[in-house]
């Protein structure tokens, strides 16, 4: 929806249904749970689009999470890519954005699930 469509319109309005937040959070705390993880991890959200039979919109979910992950490289707890001395350029991530959204269409078009995280992508599980 952009922007310009939300005009004058309450939140209720423009924001997802309760139940289906409600039915994708339960599926991916299941999926979660059977990977023995405490923690839902972007991927556990799209393999419950899929289980659920949502897996239309797992490509376009995919390429908003890898928007935000770009968005929020700058952020105080963006440190994964600017600490350690690994800094990127609009370019490069832009760049790096372009090679994510191709992978995820290949993955989608061969029906292959998603990889699982790196140790270094991986939230604490502790």
């Amino acid at each position: 929806m952009e922007p310009m469509d939300i005009v004058g319109k309450s939140k209720e309005d423009v924001s997802l249904p309760k139940e289906f937040i409600n039915l994708i959070s339960s599926e991916s705390n299941e999926v979660c749970s059977r990977e023995e993880k405490r923690t839902i991890a972007p991927e556990h959200v799209l393999k419950a689009l899929e289980v659920l039979g949502f897996g239309e919109y797992i490509e376009e979910v995919y390429a908003a999470y890898e928007q935000h992950k770009l968005e929020t490289l700058d952020s105080p707890k963006g440190g994964k890519w600017s600490g350690g001395g690994v800094e990127m350029t609009e370019e490069e991530a832009l760049a790096e954005q372009q090679r994510m959204f191709a992978e995820a269409r290949a993955r989608m078009n061969n029906g292959v699930s998603l990889p699982k995280q790196s140790d270094s992508e991986r939230s604490v599980d502790g």
